[in-house]
């Protein structure tokens, strides 16, 4: 529970960050702010792309190999690759976003959310790691900080359909149906 608590709070910091620019990724999400469709997606895909960029080969191969794994259904496999990722590079950031899938997928909710916290911290714009966030919480029957999530994901990726899928169901819960 207590890991709970300090990822939330750790949403709830970076949502007063101010995005990282050094991300190399601005133009995309210049770009991103008004696509549509495809496009929006396309875009998206580039964005997670960069972000996958570690800047060695070596935890490149870690995270394709955790990445691979995760898709065989080989959880344990996925998770000691990314931890070994994490472990040899702490401040890439989509080492940690892939391993809280893993944990996620395993229903280590607590590490999940921990993990979340790091790309968070390291990565405020991740909007897959928002998502993330917003999936457990709302699995959790936190409806009200699901909902900052999804919207925080809108914010930076205004194209995202299940984001707003997501935030109209949420509403619902959080704020009630007006008459």
């Amino acid at each position: 529970m207590q890991r709970l608590k300090s990822a939330v709070a750790a949403f709830m910091i970076s949502l007063a960050l101010p995005a990282a620019a050094q991300d190399g990724v601005d133009d995309l999400f210049t770009a991103l702010a008004t696509a549509e469709g495809t496009d929006a997606e396309r875009i998206a895909d580039k964005i997670l792309t960069e972000w996958s960029q570690s800047g060695s080969p070596a935890m490149d191969v870690l995270l394709t190999r955790g990445r691979d794994a995760m898709e065989e259904g080989n959880l344990k496999a996925a998770v000691m690759h990314l931890s070994a990722l994490v472990d040899h590079a702490p401040d890439f950031a989509e080492g940690y976003h892939a391993r809280a899938t893993a944990y996620f997928q395993q229903r280590r909710l607590g590490l999940a959310m921990s993990d979340l916290e790091a790309t968070l911290s390291l990565n405020p714009r991740h909007f897959g790691a928002l998502s993330g966030l917003g999936i457990i919480l709302a699995d959790l029957d936190q409806p009200d900080l699901a909902l900052r999530a999804w919207r925080e994901v809108v914010e930076l990726y205004p194209g995202n359909t299940d984001a707003q899928a997501a935030i109209d169901r949420l509403e619902l819960l959080a704020e009630g149906q007006t008459l």
